[in-house]
C-alpha cells in the first residue's frame, strides 16, 4: 500500500518537480486496482476518517490497494485493520458492490500520486457491520491514514468527500442504501 502524502487521497503531494502529463499520456495509464469498505454501526451511519496527509477537509471510507495476488475481500478485510485497528472479528461483511467503479484523478495530480503509474483508482467495495464498540476503533496504527474519525450520515460524508471522488461514492452508496440510516 502506497504511504505518505497524497498516496491514496488524491491530494496534492508535496512539488516535486515532475513535469506535467499530457491527456494522451494520461489516458494510456491503467487503473490501479484498488478495494473500500464502507463501515456501518447497528445505526446505520458510515465510518469516515479525515486524511491525515492533509488539513483541508478530506473525509474519506477506509480504502487502499490489493496487493498481487490478494483477493479483493482479503485485501478489504487488511485495509480495514490497517487503517482503523478493526480486525475481522469485528465486522460482518454484509455485501459487495456489484461492479467494479472507477474514478479519475485530475490531470494535475497524476504526475505526483503513486509516482505517476496510474490514472486513477479501479475499486471493488464491500459493506461490513461494525459489531464492537467504539473504543475498539484505533486509527493511531503503525502507518496512520487518519487524523480523526467520526459516524457519518450518507449526505455527510457526500458533501466530505474531496469532489472528483463524489461521483464513486454515489455509486456506493446507490449499490448500498437499502442497509443505510
Amino acid at each position: 500500500m502506497m504511504r505518505g502524502a497524497g498516496a491514496g487521497s488524491g491530494l496534492p503531494a508535496p512539488a516535486d518537480q515532475k513535469p506535467a502529463m499530457t491527456p494522451e499520456q494520461i489516458e494510456r495509464l491503467p487503473y490501479r486496482p484498488c478495494v473500500g469498505v464502507m463501515l456501518i454501526n447497528p445505526q446505520g451511519l458510515i465510518f469516515g476518517g479525515q486524511r491525515i496527509d492533509t488539513t483541508a477537509p478530506a473525509w474519506q471510507m477506509p480504502q487502499g490497494g490489493i496487493d498481487p495476488g490478494e483477493a479483493p475481500q482479503a485485501a478489504a478485510l487488511r485495509e480495514l485493520i490497517e487503517e482503523t485497528g478493526i480486525g475481522s472479528d469485528l465486522v460482518k461483511v454484509l455485501a459487495e458492490a456489484p461492479d467494479w467503479v472507477r474514478y479519475d484523478l485530475p490531470a494535475d495530480l497524476v504526475p505526483h500520486i503513486w509516482k505517476g503509474r496510474y490514472r486513477g483508482q479501479q475499486q471493488r467495495w464491500f459493506l461490513m457491520r461494525f459489531l464492537g464498540t467504539d473504543d475498539q476503533i484505533d486509527i493511531a496504527t503503525d502507518h496512520p491514514e487518519f487524523s480523526a474519525w467520526r459516524w457519518l450520515t450518507g449526505d455527510e460524508m457526500l458533501d466530505s468527500i474531496v469532489p472528483f471522488k463524489r461521483a464513486v461514492y454515489g455509486q456506493v452508496f446507490d449499490a448500498f442504501r437499502g442497509y443505510l440510516a
